[in-house]
């Protein structure tokens, strides 16, 4: 019974020491590490377990140090490791074994990779690119993708890029790649910007969008580019669908439909812009559909609404452009005008106000013209000066015919009494 217990003891002590190592106990570091460019502005890190650490390591993590472009540190169980990261300038990075066990931290050396940068001439890169993105209506039946997604990216030349340099763009979004095929050019005709009228970018996008552009050159080697986009920041909204405004009295009235998007109608934040012949400019913001203010008796105003979707829905991006202004131009009298009138209608309303011995003219719905000052609307024509004085003789006439018997009658019966 003893001689078993002591072996059973044996064990034990010798499964701690495996399990929970002393401070002596040294972590080897990983080995066989390596930068693999898996695709534009993308590196897979690879290394495997130190196959001389003898003692169990399915506790151990690995600590994963990024050193350049920009310096990054975490830590991860998996002997791989997927980074988005620009490649021009270099990259390079450092992992290490680490081995928690209650309160004490082991760790092994560093080991370190590199990836250097591509070869190029200096001020012959691309310099100021930006990039945006715009969600068009596509024709599909499938709802995930009803919607499409434009790119569009500029940029300007570097300093010291020879005349016949010319650059070539790509994108990459998740596992997609392409290629710009729509340039446009500068004076030296050398591509500056590029157009995608559809991508492969996901209207409701999160992740992040890489973009490398590289060229060539007869006289110098053109070094490439790359930079990192955050989808929702660079997103630019379409501005607000069919905008109408309307006054009555002091109260002009303003509403619009959301615009075309995959978000809902919820996820939007408004701008609307006022400005009057008088110089007055009005910008508020508001969440809904919908802005109420008091105009000051001014005849004509301007009116344009944008967009950006909202932070609760998303991060904050762009806001979209103005919509096309729509003018309100309020008649003399009390009434409603939306929308400018059209010359027909201008004219009717001179006419009116002009021709007052004439009735007014039914004016189109939404529209009440001004009524003449000498008639109530929804009476005959006045009668000219011959119709007035041919009444006139008709009604002496009909009196005289009348009254004439009747005094004659009169005289008669008195000469008869007399």
């Amino acid at each position: 019974m003893v001689p078993a217990l002591l072996i059973l003891l044996g064990a034990m002590e010798t499964l701690q020491t495996d399990l929970f190592p002393d401070k002596t106990f040294l972590l080897l570091p990983p080995v066989n590490f390596t930068i693999k460019v898996t695709g534009l502005a993308q590196v897979l890190l690879c290394w495997e377990p130190n196959p001389d650490q003898g003692q169990r390591t399915d506790t151990v993590k690995y600590h994963v140090k990024i050193n350049a472009p920009q310096q990054e540190d975490y830590e991860t169980r998996n002997s791989e490791s997927k980074c988005e990261t620009t490649l021009h300038q270099g990259f390079s990075a450092s992992v290490r074994t680490i081995l928690w066990r209650d309160h004490s931290f082991l760790a092994s050396s560093w080991v370190s990779a590199e990836h250097k940068a591509p070869p190029g001439s200096p001020g012959t890169s691309i310099v100021n690119l930006t990039c945006t993105t715009n969600t068009a209506a596509g024709n599909f039946t499938d709802l995930l993708k009803s919607y499409q997604v434009s790119l569009h990216c500029t940029w300007l030349a570097g300093k010291d890029a020879p005349e016949d340099t010319q650059y070539f763009l790509y994108y990459r979004y998740g596992p997609w790649t392409e290629e710009c095929q729509k340039y446009s050019k500068d004076t030296l005709n050398r591509n500056t910007a590029c157009w995608f009228p559809r991508t492969f970018i996901h209207s409701k996008a999160r992740d992040r969008l890489a973009v490398h552009v590289n060229g060539s050159s007869k006289h110098a080697a053109i070094k490439p580019f790359d930079q990192l986009f955050d989808t929702q920041a660079i997103d630019q909204p379409n501005p607000p669908m069919n905008v109408t405004a309307e006054t009555e009295g002091s109260r002009l009235s303003i509403q619009w439909e959301k615009p075309v998007s995959a978000f809902p109608i919820h996820c939007f934040d408004y701008e609307v812009k006022i400005y009057n012949t008088k110089g007055y400019y009005q910008v508020e913001k508001t969440t809904t559909n919908a802005f109420v203010s008091t105009t000051d008796g001014v005849s004509k105003y301007s009116i344009q609404v944008r967009a950006a979707v909202s932070t609760a829905c998303r991060a904050m991006g762009l806001w979209s452009k103005w919509s096309q202004p729509i003018y309100v131009e309020q008649v003399s009298c009390a009434g409603t005008s939306s929308n400018p009138p059209s010359p027909e209608m201008r004219r009717h309303v001179n006419k009116s106000q002009s021709q007052t011995s004439k009735s007014p003219k039914e004016t189109p719905k939404g529209n009440e013209m001004e009524q003449s000052d000498t008639q109530p609307p929804g009476l005959p024509e006045l009668a000219t000066k011959e119709d007035l004085e041919k009444m006139k003789s008709e009604i002496i006439s009909h009196i005289t015919a009348e009254i004439v018997p009747i005094v004659q009658d009169m005289i008669n019966k008195s000469r008869e009494d007399t």
